[in-house]
């Protein structure tokens, strides 16, 4: 029942307006959010009121994500509930048989405000329509919601997370039966289905009565001993020796996350020491308390309380999950500077690439095996993977940015007997074997102390040796990726056309940068390639969010795009060297000035008033 129980007059001059603070007063059963709109009524904020009823936010192939607060564009009890019914409606008409629904689906929530109590909503709504739920009972790392999908043979997953966004915000994530993320069409379906369930059911609010179901399951127990038990089979069993020899001190931080239990339980079925856990970062806590962004993505500004730590307990290596725990940081301490590197995505990607290359190996001596084996890597992280595959002999594929992208594609790479080694995307997410069909930062922890230990006792190397290794085998792939926070979305469609439209020429690209010319641009936004003979891109495009190319001619690439989940133009580029080519340092500087040159021509940053990334 709201405290205000006064009768709100509502008189906006607005009839849309005025129908939907209507419904949302009908409609919301949580007094805080409820209050929030007939205190705006009650203030005359009809300004705000627009913001938060007018529009919707939309079911994506991210699923759901935004600030928690009042109104249909945020993340509250009533858009859960509408979101549930819709995602429930659909399920129930790909799976209109009986048997197949008592499949069931996966639920489970990190430790954000909120997100247990978002989590029942969901569980409650499938309930009632007979369908079976597995819930964890508690806090749980998210791929262990697709790896239960996968082993339940359950008809969707649902995790309530919003990773690494900050407090405020929360997430509605959804795999598929295939226990991949949705991608298209299944989340346009999801949203239409979402906007013609809107009302929400009396029943769907009985928490209480659903959570003592006998269709409500716990799978956490027997998912924890599996996830482990599949984990601890694929590290060859001579590293067990090595890593319980080599007595790795490594330093970890769950970001005020869920992590530490998996990462804790990881490292001891691998023999590898107990990691040295940062205290004050080491339990679920949604203040996030000591970091401003909870993303070990930030670099060295997230690991401060790590280094620290570290500085006490005599270890040279820190690993770091994000709160959900399925991306991992890694940052270690070149014994030739003193100096703390924290490794990019790219370079831990290389890094555990070449590691699963290698484990596998250990397990399959015959070098015919691995023409079955695919790589993939999304196309805005490195191509270092394309040209270890062109040596090693195993298959190197890239997809659209997103594990959603990557998670599918493993999916009909393995139907058709195929096996998938390892993925990755430069945003610290790692795919280490098909066991979790999308990134997993515990199993990605627990390779990583592998090898950094195989390396120092075998190989006297550290994991900034060993990436020079690598470069010199495969060739010196250096990387600048950044981005500049724009919350004017118009601003953004301007930068983009503006791109589109070089020097006012209608569908005209720059034809170079500086004095840097570029060989091609594809724009997956528009649907052109100019390296292609037809001008239409191998990837599919999507007018949904901006996406634009430059390949140079000294074989420089660098991509421009929006993120999908917060207001950020992004930017990626590399230059992939061949093996003989020993001039690193020229190709630095090279690299930094087509970006800075990039950024400046095209993106206009102090005209724009972006704000750039800083650590």
């Amino acid at each position: 029942m709201s405290s205000l129980e006064k009768d709100i007059k509502i008189n906006s001059g607005n009839v849309e307006l005025d129908e939907k603070i209507q419904e949302w007063i009908d409609w919301d059963k949580n007094e805080k959010t409820l209050d929030e709109i007939k205190s705006l009524v009650l203030l005359g904020d009809y300004e705000t009121l627009k913001k938060r009823l007018l529009c919707r936010m939309a079911f994506g192939t991210a699923g759901l994500r935004g600030k928690m607060q009042a109104g249909f564009s945020f993340m509250n009890d009533l858009v859960i509930v509408q979101t549930g019914q819709g995602l429930v409606t659909y399920i129930k008409k790909c799976f209109p048989n009986k048997v197949d629904q008592q499949r069931g689906v996966v639920i489970s929530y990190d430790g954000r405000y909120n997100s247990r109590r978002f989590a029942e909503l969901t569980a409650t709504i499938f309930i009632n329509e007979n369908i079976p739920v597995y819930f964890y009972s508690k806090l749980t790392a998210t791929p262990f919601v697709p790896f239960a999908v996968y082993h339940k043979k359950a008809l969707c997953g649902i995790m309530v997370t919003a990773s690494h966004n900050p407090k405020e915000d929360n997430g509605y994530k959804v795999y598929w039966e295939n226990s991949a993320q949705i991608i298209s069409p299944h989340d346009k379906n999801i949203q239409n289905s979402i906007l013609k369930n809107l009302n929400p059911l009396p029943s769907s609010w009985k928490t209480e009565e659903a959570m003592k179901s006998s269709l409500l399951h716990d799978p956490y127990d027997e998912m924890f001993k599996l996830y482990f038990d599949k984990l601890q089979a694929t590290i060859p069993p001579k590293f067990y020796k090595i890593n319980e020899e080599a007595q790795l001190k490594i330093v970890y931080t769950a970001m005020h996350g869920v992590g530490y239990p998996f990462v804790q339980k990881a490292y001891e079925i691998s023999n590898l020491k107990p990691v040295h856990a940062v205290i004050e970062q080491r339990d679920p806590d949604p203040e996030f308390p000591t970091v401003k962004f909870p993303n070990p993505e930030e670099g060295k500004s997230c690991l401060v309380l790590s280094m620290k730590l570290a500085d006490e307990v005599g270890s040279d290596l820190i690993i770091a999950n994000d709160p959900d725990a399925d991306r991992l940081a890694v940052a270690e301490r070149d014994s030739r500077t003193k100096e703390w590197k924290v490794f990019n995505g790219n370079e831990i990607g290389s890094l555990l690439g070449w590691w699963s290359v290698k484990c596998f190996k250990e397990a399959h001596p015959n070098v015919d095996d691995m023409k079955n084996c695919y790589l993939l890597a999304s196309t805005v992280s490195s191509k270092m993977l394309k040209s270890m595959g062109k040596k090693e002999g195993f298959n190197f594929e890239e997809t659209l940015t997103g594990f959603k992208y990557m998670g599918n594609r493993s999916v009909e790479f393995m139907e058709k007997g195929n096996q998938v080694l390892f993925a990755f995307e430069e945003a610290i997410g790692f795919m280490v074997s098909s066991n979790v069909l999308d990134k997993d930062g515990v199993s990605a922890a627990a390779h990583l102390g592998t090898m950094a230990s195989y390396m120092k006792l075998k190989e006297n190397k550290t994991l900034c040796e060993t990436l020079e290794y690598l470069y010199k085998m495969y060739g010196y792939h250096y990387s600048l990726n950044s981005y500049f926070l724009c919350y004017e979305p118009e601003k953004i469609i301007k930068i983009f056309e503006r791109i589109r439209n070089w020097k006012g020429e209608k569908d005209s690209y720059p034809s170079s940068i500086g004095n840097y010319k570029i060989d091609s641009i594809r724009d997956l936004t528009a649907g052109i390639d100019t390296s292609q003979p037809n001008r239409k891109p191998l990837l599919p495009s999507s007018k949904s969010s901006q996406m634009i190319t430059f390949t140079f001619e000294n074989d420089t690439v660098l991509t421009l795009r929006t993120s999908g989940t917060e207001p950020k133009i992004k930017y990626y580029s590399e230059y992939c060297a061949k093996p003989d080519e020993n001039n690193w340092k020229e190709i630095q500087d090279k690299l930094k000035d087509i970006v800075d040159k990039t950024v400046n021509e095209l993106l206009q940053p102090t005209e724009n008033g972006l704000i750039q990334k800083s650590d």
